[in-house]
């Protein structure tokens, strides 16, 4: 899942004309982190996903879909290719999955987000 995403941000970033450098910029992390994200070496993206479509200007869901071909399994699905059958359960597990982290991620950063207000309107009611 890690290489179709980072797949996906390279050809957002490319088609935007950003180099690696300029997208890792303005992520805040270095460009070896960034290369190792377009490589799928880490899912560190997911620390980074909103300001990655920020930049790209892209939905968070053409980053995010599941790969072309993808069928999700459901009662009617009867193949008997069970090893097939699994790899699709374990891509829909995983895209489950990452959904969650990111609705994790995007609750933190709101938290983050309101502790910076409040400690902003401290310091200036201390003034």
């Amino acid at each position: 899942m890690n290489a179709t995403i980072g797949k996906r941000i390279r050809k957002y970033r490319e088609e935007k004309g950003f180099s690696q450098e300029e997208l890792a910029e303005r992520l805040h992390i270095s460009r070896s982190t960034y290369q190792r994200i377009e490589n799928g070496e880490t899912n560190s993206w997911v620390n980074h996903i909103e300001n990655i479509c920020t930049s790209l200007e892209v939905n968070m869901d053409e980053i995010l879909k599941p790969e072309e071909g993808f069928t999700q399994i459901n009662k009617e699905n009867s193949s008997s290719d069970n090893a097939y059958n699994n790899m699709i359960q374990n891509q829909t597990n995983n895209y489950n999955a990452s959904e969650k982290l990111i609705e994790q991620y995007e609750d933190r950063i709101k938290e983050l987000k309101d502790q910076v207000a409040y400690w902003k309107s401290q310091a200036e009611n201390s003034k």
